[in-house]
């Protein structure tokens, strides 16, 4: 009788923690929390060949709501840094703190609450075969032993919610990629989480598909206002989906800070690589036509580069007074990033001087002769 009563005690104990920690996560939750600060994180794997260094001297914050992007070529750590969020990974040493809370520090019970506050998809889905699509997004509340009613009523919204009514019957195998990773947002919503975290979320998907899926997950963060870590090795996706960017490096923090200023001006060599594809030569007929002498009768050819900081953006009228009103467009790639306009213009005009570069200020980011071409181009 007296190993009973001390069994009773220990349950009764374990479970007072469970609730505690429960109502110290729903409580993080209702004040509308979803941030995440990195402490000096660093981490170290252990293979035959020795220690790897995944990641090292990570300090930043994520703060809630926000659509924060990581990007880096492969082995730069972005999985690794991820999967600490939801501790999936074990940081070697340092912190990671999600709304305040040191995650590091949580027993086996405030760790599943906190498995249930983040919600997660993947590059291949993980969808289970031989369940249907209902089946499928209900598996996390199935295991966390949610009545059925419940259940039914959940997965029905977030189906609504994801653009997938009338799928609930459908096994995986009859799905596009697209219906297929839309499942994988349905079952990581079906907690009602605080923050989502995407492990390459869209890089099964053709361009058509990844475009309809980033904007899911953007009217998502509208809609909810939860926090969406994602990683890729894309700079097209940061481009079109995130608020801040973080450029990883061997581990290491290359750069960060809003989308549009590391695009417009990229600072480590690291940020320029990603960016490369995105980036557009000198078209083959105007550079096959420039020579790096002035030519009688002939043009200057000025590349200008706009960063998104520029008040207005491109302003013709401007160049058109400083360079002469015969100025010519030749080539123009101009984005708008977060309400900045950035990009590169080609353009030709007689007469430029090193002077007229200058007097054109804080209109344009960067302005540099190319060359010169005869005024048929």
């Amino acid at each position: 009788m007296a190993a009973l009563t001390v069994d009773t005690a220990v349950a009764a104990v374990r479970g007072a923690a469970a609730q505690a920690a429960a109502a110290k996560a729903r409580a993080a939750s209702a004040a509308g929390a979803g941030s995440v600060r990195f402490e000096a994180l660093a981490k170290t794997y252990q293979s035959a060949t020795g220690a790897v260094r995944a990641l090292e001297d990570i300090d930043l914050e994520i703060p809630a709501g926000r659509i924060y992007g990581i990007i880096g070529r492969s082995g730069a750590g972005k999985s690794s840094l991820l999967r600490t969020i939801n501790r999936l990974e074990r940081p070697t040493s340092g912190r990671v703190l999600v709304d305040g809370q040191d995650i590091g520090r949580f027993d086996e019970d405030a760790l599943v609450e906190l498995r249930r506050r983040i919600g997660m998809i993947f590059q291949h889905f993980n969808l289970l075969s031989a369940k249907t699509v209902r089946e499928n997004v209900a598996l996390p509340l199935v295991v966390a032993g949610v009545p059925k009613r419940q259940i039914a009523e959940r997965v029905d919204e977030v189906l609504a919610l994801v653009g997938l009514e009338g799928k609930h019957n459908v096994y995986p195998s009859r799905l596009s990629g697209g219906q297929k990773q839309r499942v994988g947002i349905a079952r990581a919503l079906v907690h009602k989480p605080e923050i989502l975290l995407c492990d390459e979320a869209t890089s099964a998907l053709d361009p058509e598909t990844t475009l309809s899926i980033l904007k899911l997950l953007r009217d998502i963060n509208r809609s909810l206002g939860l926090t969406i870590v994602l990683i890729t090795h894309e700079m097209s996706v940061i481009r079109e989906i995130c608020e801040t960017v973080l450029v990883l490096e061997q581990g290491r923090i290359a750069e960060e800070g809003p989308v549009w200023q590391v695009f417009g001006a990229p600072k480590h060599d690291a940020t320029r690589a990603l960016l490369q594809p995105l980036s557009r030569d000198i078209p083959e007929d105007i550079a096959a036509r420039l020579v790096p002498q002035p030519v009688a009768g002939g043009e200057t050819v000025l590349e200008l580069h706009y960063t998104g900081g520029e008040s207005g953006g491109p302003d013709l009228s401007r160049l058109a007074s400083v360079l002469g009103t015969s100025v010519r467009l030749l080539h123009g790639t101009i984005d708008r990033i977060q309400g900045h306009a950035q990009g590169t213009l080609l353009v030709a005009a007689r007469g430029v001087s090193e002077d007229d570069l200058a007097t054109l200020g804080g209109h344009v980011g960067s302005a540099r002769i190319l060359g010169h071409v005869a005024t048929d181009v």
